[in-house]
């Protein structure tokens, strides 16, 4: 074997004992939670000395902060997808990546509680997670920015209301405070020409899709809505109404 062909052969021997670890360190999150990950555990059941194991992630926190990104990334690439394959008005591409989310979500909720669930005891996020965390919001926003470019949707659209998600009442005003963070939050999402107002909207829309999410996989449902699909549906149209998307 040539030098490069042993190299080749130790990084897919690497590349396969990371995914194998990964995915018990996955069965474990299932079984006991993020707060009972340990590393001993994952070397034992591969069949591994802890001390080889620690060569690939040196502590607990460094195995969470990987399962962590893998999370993101695939909720990212779910919503990226999702747009992509939708086309059409911005709502469609809106309520389509609303769905592909929940649907991600109910397949992985373990791995959706690790992201948005209760945070992990001593554990703080390294910056290396930031990027991977931005890919809902930055798929949302780009979907938001084209809208508004293209007139679908406008700063004080009509759903902007105190009436509540969907309502037609008279719009609110944002300023301020408010109006300061929401115009240095577009310009982070690199959309500097999102009005304030349209941002706001946004940010409130997603946050409750994550919220009857979370509702949802934690049992919040049961007895009353259940199962939620009719609610979801009518929830993420009245959501995209809120935001100001008109229907097409």
């Amino acid at each position: 074997m040539t030098p490069s062909r042993a190299a080749t052969a130790r990084e897919r021997a690497r590349a396969e004992l990371t995914r194998e670890i990964k995915e018990e360190a996955k069965r474990q999150l299932a079984a006991t939670g993020a707060d009972g990950l340990s590393l001993r555990a994952v070397a034992r059941e591969l069949g591994m000395v802890s001390s080889a194991l620690y060569r690939y992630y040196p502590s607990r926190d460094e195995l969470l902060t990987a399962l962590i990104i893998d999370a993101y990334d695939a909720l990212g690439e779910t919503a990226e997808r999702a747009i992509l394959s939708a086309g059409g008005a911005g709502r469609t591409r809106w309520i389509a990546a609303c769905r592909a989310i929940r649907d991600w979500a109910r397949s992985n909720p373990h791995e959706y509680a690790l992201i948005y669930g209760s945070p992990v005891p001593g554990y703080r996020a390294p910056e290396a997670t930031i990027g991977p965390a931005s890919r809902v919001p930055l798929a949302f926003t780009g979907v938001l920015a084209a809208a508004f470019a293209s007139g679908e949707v406008g700063a004080g659209a009509p759903g902007a209301s105190g009436d509540g998600p969907g309502g037609r009442g008279v719009a609110l005003p944002v300023n301020g405070e408010l109006a300061a963070q929401a115009a240095s939050l577009a310009a982070a999402l690199s959309s500097p020409e999102l009005p304030p107002d349209a941002l706001v909207r946004a940010v409130i829309a997603w946050t409750q899709l994550f919220g009857m999410i979370s509702f949802e996989l934690f049992g919040q449902f049961v007895g009353s809505f259940d199962p939620p699909d009719a609610l979801f549906a009518q929830a993420v149209a009245q959501l995209a109404a809120f935001v100001g998307f008109r229907e097409p």
